[in-house]
């Protein structure tokens, strides 16, 4: 069991909205001196709750314009069939995120290409030829709502079983 205090539960909070935040930025945020800070921060990443700090990109300035959702069938949802799906797309670069999915589709992609002929290449010359692949269903998403990435936090303490 690990526990987590209202120190902790700020410190990731603070982190999950920058993650180019200094120590000494961060400690002054939380209330601590930078030492005790660092020495939090290292323990909540040796606890395996901190995964990794990244830039995000801004992807209609680098051209990627279109965004969209991707539902993918499989002819059997079959351990070998899901291995077969999941290790043909992990390196995709296009591909943003990926479900196993309950209901109609197996899968849900998020896939984030430059235009329609992009994403013509993507379906026809990558996904429609994975084998175990029976159909492909896109949506397009028409305009971003809202995106995040800093996880929902309770304000107080927390116990978690690691």
């Amino acid at each position: 069991m690990v526990s987590l205090d209202k120190t902790d539960i700020r410190i990731l909070s603070y982190m999950q909205e920058n993650a180019r935040i200094t120590h000494a930025e961060l400690a002054k945020a939380v209330n601590l001196s930078t030492t005790p800070c660092y020495n939090r921060v290292k323990a909540l990443e040796e606890k395996g709750l901190i995964k990794q700090q990244v830039t995000l990109l801004e992807a209609e300035k680098l051209g990627l314009t279109l965004n969209v959702f991707i539902h993918v069938t499989l002819e059997k949802q079959v351990e070998e069939a899901l291995k077969c799906f999941e290790d043909a797309i992990d390196d995709r670069p296009e591909v943003m995120e990926c479900y196993l999915m309950t209901g109609d589709e197996d899968y849900l992609l998020r896939v984030v290409v430059a235009d329609i002929k992009a994403l013509e290449h993507f379906i026809l010359q990558y996904l429609s030829k994975i084998p175990c692949v029976a159909s492909i269903r896109s949506s397009f998403a028409l305009k971003q709502v809202r995106y995040k990435t800093a996880l929902p936090l309770p304000e107080g303490g927390l116990t978690l079983s690691l």
